[in-house]
């Protein structure tokens, strides 16, 4: 769960420093007061599009930090982590957003610098924050597929994933068949500039590693009385009178006169012979490479000119000619490949028709497993409609232009990224009318309740530490509000809850509850955060049922819905 958020000098806020806690957390205030920008830097926290609008006036940058606490050992973030070679220890992990005036963005996990998309992939096992744009994203069907996914995304994680790979196979296959079938002029003039490439690569008769030869070679003869000298000052040294060898010799036979009467003398003359005759192999190793060595100027300027020639050719086939001849071996392929066209289509051909058959048994696996999955979630969604007060509701999930693959048949579905399936989510809220798109239906207060029941029901099968709604209450009051506040506790057992809202009925199901206001200092405008005790969680509903004035009505009210949640709590323990 998110327990610490530290967010400085972000749109209104100055510094502000707010302490998390489990089950349901509240956040209430005056319109205007901050509450949805501190949603706004979670998202940021969680890998969102960052601006630099968002970079407090006057200030050098925007810093936004979380502390997350993790519960077993089990979840996904550890994974995530050991991809990317992030450790995660003690059960903790921390993101870091900072964006800076100039619109850089800054992530960190753990302190560990990564990239936003590294940053986003983390916030996605740990945040999952419902919006306004969410719920308008429930009216969109291309989303609809996704969603199913999520329900149950380890049932289809292996189909999901060799479909995948085949789909990207076959649509290679494809591309290769249609840049070879079409456009005869154009692939005249490839095989011309090939031939022409080939030809000059073959003239170069180049040998694997020849630069890494020849450079070593170049730095030999260029240095040619570096390294004499140094031949001849070592072997000097070693060998001669009153040389290395010469002072090696007499300790080894100062020794050797003893070594009958002491042990550890006998033991190091032993090592002293062995040194002296290394030294000795050595010396003459050295005397014998210093006499074949020959300064030829001729030859280095033979090196010089095919070194120039092998960098002329790396600039336009590649950094070493070890890759300038596999390049070599691939256009020698693809002259092959469109000399012989029609052999290599027909071929292409059947590799398609192969992988297209393989891609669509596992796209009809795909298809099985959701089938399975939606009557699974219609089941579980109407039940939570119902508890939503929207009992006369009926949810179908409805599958498009679904037919099973045929491979002796015509008759086959297009193909796309996640399988062949096109599906809708159909709705009907009224007894006896027809299910319709849910554009065409719903209301803004039941979209809420649709998206609230499939959060709740998505919460278990993905095992979201945090979830955040912001303003999910838009468009519902009465009965209906009381409903969403209980859906709201519910879902905080099982994850960490954080709700902006302004209907008195959630935030009173609130375990904890914080008040968001504006305040001034300096002639500046900034955002401070309180958590209220049980007394001020009274003012604070009174003042949402009746807004401005506070009226002992009001509080009584307040009191009561208080004395209901606890009701209500104590049942679902």
């Amino acid at each position: 769960m998110l327990t610490e958020l530290s967010i400085r000098d972000f749109a209104i806020i100055d510094q502000i420093s707010i302490t998390f806690h489990e089950g349901l957390t509240v956040l209430t205030g005056e319109t205007g007061a901050g509450k949805s920008i501190i949603i706004d830097a979670v998202q940021l926290l969680a890998g969102g599009r960052g601006s630099v609008e968002f970079v407090r006036h006057g200030s050098k940058k925007a810093e936004i930090e979380g502390l997350f606490i993790l519960e077993g050992k089990n979840h996904p973030i550890y994974q995530v982590g050991k991809n990317f070679g992030i450790e995660i220890s003690d059960d903790q992990v921390v993101l870091e957003r900072t964006i800076t005036a100039n619109g850089k963005s800054i992530c960190r996990v753990n302190s560990k610098l990564v990239t936003l998309g590294i940053l986003r992939e983390f916030g996605e096992t740990l945040i999952d924050i419902h919006s306004q744009h969410e719920t308008q994203s429930l009216m969109d069907p291309e989303s609809h597929l996704e969603l199913l996914d999520l329900y149950d995304p380890e049932a289809m994680k292996q189909s999901k994933t060799e479909y995948s790979d085949l789909y990207d196979r076959l649509g290679t296959l494809k591309a290769r068949y249609k840049d070879l079938s079409e456009n005869e002029q154009e692939m005249a003039h490839r095989l011309d500039l090939l031939e022409f490439q080939l030809k000059e690569l073959e003239q170069a008769n180049l040998e694997p590693n020849e630069d890494e030869v020849l450079e070593e070679e170049r730095s030999s003869l260029a240095n040619f009385e570096k390294i004499y000298t140094a031949l001849q000052d070592a072997y000097n040294a070693l060998y001669g009178e009153q040389k290395g060898l010469e002072w090696v010799n007499s300790a080894r036979n100062a020794l050797d006169v003893s070594s009958d009467y002491d042990a550890f003398i006998k033991e190091k003359s032993e090592e002293i012979s062995n040194h002296y005759y290394a030294l000795e192999e050595l010396t003459f190793s050295l005397r014998n490479y210093s006499e074949s060595q020959h300064y030829n100027p001729e030859r280095l300027n033979e090196v010089e000119a095919r070194l120039n020639e092998i960098n002329r050719l790396k600039k336009k086939y590649g950094p070493t000619v070890n890759d300038i001849l596999d390049y070599m071996a691939k256009i020698e392929e693809e002259i092959e490949e469109i000399t012989n066209k029609d052999s290599h289509l027909a071929k292409l051909a059947d590799q398609i028709e192969e992988v297209e058959k393989d891609a669509y048994l596992e796209a009809q696996q795909l298809h099985d497993i959701r089938i399975k999955n939606a009557k699974a979630l219609e089941t579980e969604i109407k039940n939570e409609l119902k508890d939503l007060y929207l009992e006369k509701a009926t949810f179908s999930i409805s599958f498009q232009h679904i037919t099973d693959y045929d491979p002796e048949s015509n008759q086959r579905q297009k193909l796309h990224k996640n399988g062949f399936d096109k599906i809708r989510f159909l709705i009907s809220t009224n007894a006896g009318e027809p299910l319709k798109d849910l554009h065409k239906v719903a209301s803004g207060g039941e979209l809420s309740r649709i998206m609230l029941a499939l959060k709740k029901i998505f919460a278990k099968h993905q095992g979201v530490t945090s979830v955040i709604f912001d303003e999910v209450d838009t468009g519902v009051s009465g009965r209906v509000a009381q409903a969403i506040a209980e859906k709201i506790y519910q879902l905080s057992s099982s994850s960490q809850v954080l709700c902006i809202t302004h209907l008195p009925q959630v935030a009173a199901m609130a375990d904890t509850h914080k008040l968001i206001e504006k305040a001034e200092s300096n002639n500046r405008t900034s955002t401070k955060v309180e958590e209220l005790s049980s007394k001020e969680q009274v003012v604070e509903l009174s003042r949402m049922i009746t807004g401005t004035q506070l009226t002992e009505t009001a509080k009584e009210h307040a009191k009561e819905l208080l004395e209901l949640a606890v009701t209500f709590k104590s049942k679902n323990l």
